[in-house]
């Protein structure tokens, strides 16, 4: 069955909330007006008031209300309108929801999972469009996910709130309306490795989020030309699967890292050094980085398009780590 990313993502909120009682969601417009994005439409008429919780529009104070429902035994999602309001609640999740399993010796679990829309590709200019991932994967005690497939975003929701502590769900604004198929069986995912997303043997493509469908795309066009890349979605970003990216290292030896993130202190740059530092000498060329261009991000879509990767630039860059293959 093919469905929006947008569905995908409803599908697993609507489940979470029939079967467990503790689960409500609260946030800013979730509730009468469907969310600033549609994807909890209806469901305020479905569950009512006490389960669908408009809050006023202040991101310290319901992320704090959420962290607090968790510690009372409730199992909250705080809906996040966009990654960069979430910097007015960062001290209720970095000095609050992260810290407090430590500071208390392990009695305070904080079992919340916080949403958060993301990413950069439907012209919403420099305040609304940022990959902000790198922040909250800085930051232990938290587990931070990247749901860049429509599978994902189903599934991880209904494993995060299984967990007794906080974790971070990335979605990704671009893909809300994208149409991909889905197993009408569709369920709960694995939320503790990285995916590979296609077999290759003469390059790694490690990415995440928005990356994933470009990546997948390009390593399609690339098999024309006899060039075999694998594709590893990354998935998790706190705490990063090292294993799956290594393996697949020492496999190809050539590696393309790919986010939408800036190139500067990013998810690419913190692969990067782990794999200089435990697969050095399985590379035949250096590791490269395909990032964000370090800009505030512009409203026109020709610059937007510009200011982060797209297909065409993956397959150029493939060509050039790979050019001793393909020559």
């Amino acid at each position: 069955m093919n469905i929006t990313y947008r569905e995908a993502i409803k599908q697993a909120i609507r489940e979470a909330l029939r079967s467990d009682e503790k689960v409500f969601l609260l946030g800013e417009d979730v509730g009468r007006y469907g969310g600033a994005f549609a994807v909890s439409k209806g469901l305020l008429q479905e569950f009512g008031p006490e389960r669908i919780m408009d809050t006023p529009l202040s991101e310290a104070g319901f992320v704090g209300a959420g962290i607090g429902a968790a510690i009372a035994g409730m199992r909250p999602i705080v809906e996040v309108m966009t990654v960069n309001f979430s910097l007015l609640a960062l001290d209720q999740i970095a000095n609050n929801a992260a810290t407090l399993l430590h500071m208390s010796g392990g009695q305070i679990n904080v079992p919340v999972v916080i949403r958060m829309s993301c990413g950069i590709g439907r012209q919403l200019a420099a305040q609304h469009s940022h990959s902000w991932e790198p922040i909250y994967a800085g930051i232990p005690g938290l587990k931070v996910l990247s749901a860049g497939t429509h599978e994902d975003a189903r599934g991880m929701l209904l494993t995060a709130l299984k967990d007794p502590n906080p974790v971070i769900i990335f979605e990704y604004t671009s893909m809300l309306n994208l149409e991909r198929e889905l197993p009408d069986n569709a369920g709960a995912v694995d939320i503790t490795r990285a995916a590979v997303r296609r077999q290759g043997t003469d390059l790694t493509i490690v990415t995440y989020g928005t990356g994933v469908y470009k990546a997948l795309d390009a390593a399609n066009e690339l098999a024309a030309t006899g060039l075999e890349a694998e594709v590893i979605d990354l998935r998790v970003l706190r705490p990063l699967d090292e294993a799956t990216i290594l393996e697949s290292v020492k496999k190809t030896h050539r590696v393309l890292l790919v986010e939408d993130a800036w190139r500067s202190v990013g998810i690419a740059a913190e692969v990067s050094a782990r794999i200089t530092e435990k697969a050095f000498y399985e590379l035949e060329a250096p590791v490269q980085r395909l990032c964000g261009v370090e800009v505030p991000i512009p409203y026109p879509k020709h610059l937007e398009d510009a200011s982060v990767p797209q297909k065409e630039q993956i397959i150029e860059m493939a060509k050039s780590i790979c050019a001793p293959v393909l020559n």
